[in-house]
């Protein structure tokens, strides 16, 4: 089945292929810098101008809430939904002999094909990297991996071989709506402090306890 995507929805996949990092930005909730920072936690509470997040540290952080904040939508897929040429951007950890093993697989909308694209440092845990690429093969991972996917992504100047675990979370997005937010919900937000102000840019929400693996 072939989507098509308005200008205002594809506007927003952009939106929300930032959201998901395609630069190692700083963390920390509290800092107080003019430069967005991503804040992994649960809403606390949630009104039209304001929007309360308890992160994962434990430090509950309340952000003003612009009228067009965009809201995005994070859901599970099958790791068999990653495909030849597909366009995804992976979490993982560099490994002893050169490969990547996978935390987390972001399947990425046609309309976000190749935004930032390359590799580099992520801040998910201590030492991981973010790759977005095109799957160019897809292989049985290794036996001591006890299934899963080995793929080998390709970008301008490089490509990295990863490994996909079975149990390693396999996602994708989609424009969401404020109904996602609602206390107990697991978020990830960008934020910025904005003359004086801590303000959500963005916010990408899992529906029913399902938390955002970036």
């Amino acid at each position: 089945m072939q989507i098509f995507l308005s200008h205002n929805r594809r506007a927003l996949l952009a939106a929300t292929v930032l959201s998901l990092g395609f630069a190692a930005l700083p963390t920390g909730a509290a800092a107080q810098t003019s430069d967005p920072v991503r804040i992994r936690g649960t809403i606390v509470r949630v009104d039209a101008k304001t929007l309360v997040v308890q992160d994962r540290g434990g430090e509950v952080v309340s952000l003003a809430r612009p009228a067009d904040m965009p809201v995005s939508e994070v859901y599970r897929i099958k790791l068999s939904d990653i495909k030849r040429g597909s366009f995804v951007g992976t979490a993982a950890m560099p490994q002893a002999d050169g490969t990547q093993k996978a935390i987390e697989v972001v399947v990425f909308p046609e309309a976000a094909r190749g935004t930032g694209e390359g590799h580099r440092p992520w801040d998910l845990l201590p030492e991981s990297t973010m790759t977005n690429a095109t799957v160019a093969d897809l292989a049985a991972a290794p036996k001591s991996v006890r299934g899963g996917q080995q793929m080998r992504l390709t970008y301008k100047g490089g490509e990295k071989t990863v490994i996909v675990p079975p149990n390693v979370p396999v996602v994708t997005f989609r424009p969401g709506t404020e109904a996602l937010l609602v206390p107990g919900a697991k978020v990830m937000v960008n934020a910025q402090e904005k003359n004086g102000t801590p303000t959500a840019l963005r916010v990408t929400a899992g529906r029913n306890g399902f938390a955002p693996p970036m």
